[in-house]
């Protein structure tokens, strides 16, 4: 049976978000109690918006509007189609639409992946194929998506948010185990509330035994490189290829945008860095620290971090966090609007005896493996739910 086609302002209020003061980047706007919902806020979720990371004043609330948590967004300019539920009251700018769905008519999660099994697709019929070439809310429109009954839409999307939900459990979870091990991290290095510091003198500012270095003396730094775009032999294979759109604000990098063939991989100045390698992110967003889940080549924009002896990967993963962060809110000028190899030479790095790092590294290797197979986890249940998410819409599977 063939579910009748439907426009989305008839199932329910459909508007653009609001940001009138020019410019938009003025500081009175920003900085108090209402969230400020972006696009890469909305890329970044999953089913349901809840963090954010900018908020908005007063000021900034008079001159946009305030949603209720149960609207959908849906990006409309930078990343576009993509789509999340608020969870929260937020405003958001116009270049997010925000859609309220009529109780009798739709399901905002029904919506939702009806949007990412169909959009993405569709809208590009309505553009002029430059890279960023906007959906409008006109064309948005007038488009038309198949859609069921009010009954048959909940209960797809409770089949299919079933996986989102074990997905995001799984990420607060993630979130937990990361912030433990960092904790960890200050207590024992940042503050020297390490087991056995009663006993240990300090000299020169540092417990007695530690060193003082510089992140370039710690690791060893590499390169990347791109292959040529213009060979298609090149891309599309089984190599992922990190860039720093792929940087992620959990500890492990799971995927990539864009992957690279063997051949590719020869052909570029990139080696196949294995799993635990760290990557630091040197433009764009810079400073952004992952680790590879698996093996990864990567671009020219960013570095990749190997431990000298007595560091390893899973210390000097949490080492750099810290000590970058540091680095960046002493940093003055132009120092950190890129990385160079001799920016490692400036960031401080105290390097404590080898006994502890062991130590850190017993108690943080269990944390890291955890986070390792909730990500493993995460990505099955995305790939069996994808899968489901047509076959779901088109109206294959009966529910």
């Amino acid at each position: 049976m063939k579910w009748p086609l439907r426009r989305l302002d008839e199932l329910g209020y459909v508007s653009r978000g609001r940001s009138r003061h020019r410019p938009r980047d003025a500081a009175h706007l920003y900085g108090g109690p209402y969230p400020f919902i972006q696009t890469a806020d909305v890329k970044h979720a999953n089913l349901y918006i809840r963090e954010f990371t900018q908020t908005y004043s007063e000021a900034g609330l008079a001159q946009s509007k305030l949603w209720k948590a149960g609207t959908l967004c849906i990006t409309i300019a930078a990343n576009i189609a993509d789509t999340a539920i608020l969870d929260i009251d937020a405003c958001f700018p116009d270049s997010v639409i925000g859609f309220v769905p009529d109780k009798d008519k739709a399901d905002a999660k029904f919506i939702k992946y009806l949007f990412d099994a169909l959009l993405q697709k569709r809208y590009q019929r309505f553009t002029q194929g430059a890279a960023q070439d906007n959906l409008s809310q006109a064309k948005l429109l007038s488009l038309k998506f198949p859609v069921p009954d009010i009954a048959t839409q909940r209960k797809i999307a409770d089949i299919l948010s079933a996986y989102d939900e074990l997905i995001e459990n799984n990420r607060r979870r993630i979130q937990l185990l990361e912030r433990a091990a960092r904790l960890l991290y200050k207590e024992w290095f940042v503050h020297f509330r390490f087991p056995g510091h009663e006993h240990v003198k300090i000299k020169d500012g540092i417990p007695e035994g530690w060193e003082r270095k510089t992140a370039f003396e710690v690791m060893e730094v590499l390169s990347g490189g791109t292959p040529k775009t213009q060979k298609p032999e090149y891309w599309n294979g089984d190599i992922p290829f990190f860039t720093p759109k792929d940087a992620t604000d959990c500890a492990y990098v799971v995927k990539t945008e864009k992957t690279i063939t063997a051949e590719g991989l020869r052909n570029c100045n990139s080696r196949l860095y294995p799993k635990d390698t760290i990557f630091i992110t040197a433009r764009g967003t810079v400073g952004k620290i992952n680790l590879a889940q698996t093996g990864m080549a990567m671009n020219q924009s960013c570095y990749a971090l190997l431990a000298n002896r007595p560091l390893n990967q899973y210390f000097l993963y949490f080492a750099l966090v810290e000590a970058v962060e540091q680095f960046r809110s002493r940093a003055v000028g132009a120092v950190f609007d890129a990385i160079i190899r001799d920016t490692f030479r400036l960031i401080p790095f105290v390097v404590p005896d080898e006994k502890l790092i062991t130590m850190f590294t017993d108690y943080v290797s269990p944390i890291l493996r955890q986070i390792d197979a909730l990500l493993s986890q995460n990505r099955k249940l995305a790939k069996a739910r994808d899968l489901l998410l047509p076959r779901l819409m088109n109206g294959e599977i009966a529910v």
